[in-house]
């Protein structure tokens, strides 16, 4: 009898986690479609509110605050007015440390925090160049470092070189030899599961294609 009641006990255990773990993915799924359809800053804003509330459900899960820093960082690429984005970059900034605090020396989370110091400095380019600018570059050069084979911060670097003025280092000449090396590593670079970042085509293919 006393067997049996512990086969229940960890039967019904297994199946309480296993239904958590398909919740968490089967919402995790939805945003990220929903992420791929979006295109306003609206959307970009309400999908890091609903990435922040699977976070702070599950708790132990970084992906959802990688989302959730993500989308909040590309709302303030999109909106109009860069007077705001600090405000948008201090969000993001406190939602990727917490995935920074779950999962330690992480190429994908040093690629977000890239991206936050780049929104910063498009506060006031001219300004906040040598700091933020300098800054985004690091925490690339720190991505590659955690990951040799993660194809996403060549993304950033290719779009950051193919945006800046040839006479500071950038253009098609330095942009597209990050970018070719940027799609092998895609092509061979292998997901750890369907919920983990896959982007970088998209910058991979718009350098490429401007610097034909």
């Amino acid at each position: 009898m006393k067997q049996v009641l512990l086969g229940l006990f960890f039967a019904t255990i297994f199946a309480n986690v296993f239904a958590q773990s398909e919740r968490y993915a089967g919402a995790m799924q939805k945003n990220l479609e929903a992420f791929a359809a979006a295109k306003t800053a609206a959307e970009m804003h309400d999908l890091s509110n609903s990435f922040e509330r699977i976070a702070d459900v599950e708790k132990t899960q970084w992906l959802p605050y990688y989302y959730a820093a993500m989308t909040e960082v590309l709302n303030g690429y999109m909106i109009t007015d860069k007077a705001g984005a600090d405000v948008i970059a201090d969000r993001a900034e406190l939602l990727i440390n917490k995935a920074d605090a779950i999962e330690k020396n992480n190429s994908e989370i040093s690629c977000v925090k890239s991206m936050i110091a780049s929104l910063r400095m498009m506060v006031n380019p001219m300004q906040r160049w040598q700091q933020y600018g300098a800054l985004s570059s690091q925490l690339i050069e720190q991505a590659k470092q955690q990951d040799p084979s993660n194809p996403r911060p060549y993304a950033l670097l290719a779009q950051n070189l193919f945006y800046t003025p040839a006479q500071f280092g950038g253009g098609c000449t330095t942009a597209k030899p990050v970018a070719e090396e940027g799609v092998k590593l895609l092509n061979a670079f292998q997901l750890k599961s369907p919920l983990h970042p896959s982007w970088g085509k998209t910058q991979f293919d718009m350098v490429m294609d401007q610097c034909k």
